[in-house]
């Protein structure tokens, strides 16, 4: 694959990193229900942000199996019906892995009108499989979810891609 100008290369992610990330997005959930505002509706998943990212950059590492079992963790955290952030997490997590050949392409700038349309359908899925459960809808508030997840995407990508950019050996002669 030829690369687009300006662009560097990557050295390989390492799992711990990965695991670590996913971990704290994690912990950032738990943090995040237990806080002022509770689980309120308009609060992004920092979670299914950071699942959907390593599923675009890293798709042999960070699957639908991982998606899944990062949903059941969510699920029995938050006392949510079982399977609902597991099915959306890895719905999500299926249309990023089928998006993320095309993602290399673009800036992070670029890539977040392009996620969002993931992050609506997880939430989407979320509210029907809650609904379906005979549950109530939450407030209207509800939309503003998946706008903040599209909008974090580019510094979040920034972040978790910094480690990636670094040379193993930096010395003056070589720019990588």
């Amino acid at each position: 694959m030829i690369m687009p100008r300006g662009e560097a290369l990557l050295l390989p992610a390492n799992p711990w990193f990965i695991v670590s990330s996913l971990v704290l997005g994690l912990l950032a959930n738990m943090l995040q229900n237990m806080g002022l505002w509770g689980n309120a509706a308009w609060m992004p998943d920092l979670l299914s942000l950071v699942l959907v990212f390593w599923c675009v950059h890293q798709p042999r590492r960070v699957s639908i199996g991982v998606c899944f079992f990062m949903g059941l963790v969510t699920d029995v955290h938050q006392a949510a019906l079982l399977g609902q952030h597991a099915l959306s997490f890895s719905v999500m997590g299926f249309l990023a892995l089928q998006m993320h050949r095309r993602m290399q392409w673009f800036a992070g700038s670029a890539q977040a009108p392009q996620v969002l349309p993931v992050f609506v359908l997880g939430t989407v899925l979320e509210l029907l499989v809650r609904y379906l459960a005979g549950r109530d809808l939450p407030e209207w508030q509800v939309i503003f979810s998946p706008l903040l997840e599209s909008v974090l995407w580019v510094p979040v990508s920034h972040m978790l891609l910094l480690p990636q950019r670094r040379a193993h050996d930096p010395d003056d002669n070589r720019p990588i």
